[in-house]
């Protein structure tokens, strides 16, 4: 039997808590090439969230570790546009298809390898996401973020402090939030949330605290080191600016909102999104920035001073 998919399903701790290392172990690289096969079968026809998940990884791992590295395969080789564009727009299953068929014609080599691994490992989170927007969807509250269609149908309301300017006074006031940031102490990342635990609970054990910071001797106060500021600005655009990363853009495409892959925002991007601010409905529309920004109004009436730009 394939030892990946042999560890993925078995029910016994000492062959399921095995590593990829040990794993490998007395696998040549023809061995390795057909369990990878074998390993992405079993991955599209289980049923099980957990075993899907944890096929993807193996398969990440075994391209990228194992095959990618060897010196028996070419280590140059062709990449296929259509795979290439198919991976920067998110379509890895598809992008999948493309390098296997082209490993096919014209035989494996590093460069395919590559591609295929990077394909895996995005395809990893992309399972999870896909089961975080369907529990999203799931609650009531929230089945309008996936339901509205067009910008004037967008329920979000600013609230009109951030809107009014006192006398003198250049820049819109700051609304701040800030929260602890969670460490995982067992190095467990995803696998305590809830559909991976349902599908295997004794994985789901883990120990994560949630964490205030200050430096010992010098600070008085413990506070949390995440900080996040929202301003109204009169130009009709998304800023997103990181004080870490010391980087700002202007969003004035929907793509390029939902482009996680083409700066070092993608945090701020996905926090937009997922606020309800940007509806995750708007993907792939032709709504312009403008316009959604102009229909996000007031909760209830404000002056006309104190909309009118500088």
């Amino acid at each position: 039997m394939n030892p990946f998919i042999k560890t993925i399903t078995s029910v016994e701790p000492e062959i399921r808590d095995l590593s990829f290392q040990e794993l490998c172990k007395g696998l040549s690289v023809d061995g390795m090439l057909q369990s990878m096969k074998e390993l992405d079968d079993f991955r599209r026809t289980s049923a099980n969230l957990y075993e899907r998940v944890r096929a993807s990884i193996f398969l990440y791992a075994g391209f990228r570790f194992y095959l990618m590295p060897s010196p028996q395969f070419p280590g140059t080789g062709i990449i296929p546009s259509e795979g290439f564009e198919n991976l920067l727009k998110r379509n890895f299953e598809k992008a999948i298809g493309v390098f296997y068929a082209e490993m096919q014609k014209n035989g494996p080599n590093s460069n395919i390898f590559s591609c295929l691994a990077e394909s895996y490992h995005h395809l990893t989170f992309q399972i999870l996401a896909d089961q975080v927007r369907k529990s999203v969807r799931s609650s009531r509250g929230n089945q309008w973020m996936f339901r509205v269609g067009h910008f004037d149908e967008h329920p979000l309301k600013i609230h009109p402090k951030l809107l009014q300017r006192p006398e003198g006074v250049v820049l819109f006031p700051v609304l701040q939030e800030k929260t602890p940031v969670r460490m995982d102490l067992t190095h467990s990342c995803w696998s305590d949330i809830f559909f991976l635990g349902m599908d295997y609970p004794e994985g789901a054990r883990v120990i994560n605290i949630s964490v205030d910071l200050g430096v010992y001797g010098r600070d008085k106060d413990i506070v949390p080191p995440l900080e996040s500021y929202v301003r109204v600005i009169t130009e009709p655009v998304i800023r997103l600016t990181s004080l870490d990363l010391k980087d700002s853009k202007d969003i004035t495409q929907l793509s390029d909102l939902f482009n996680f892959g083409n700066d070092y925002l993608s945090l701020l991007k996905a926090a937009v999104i997922a606020s309800g601010f940007i509806p995750p409905s708007f993907e792939g529309t032709n709504h312009k920035i403008s316009d959604i920004l102009s229909g996000i109004k007031a909760s209830f009436p404000v002056s006309k001073a104190a909309l009118d730009p500088l």
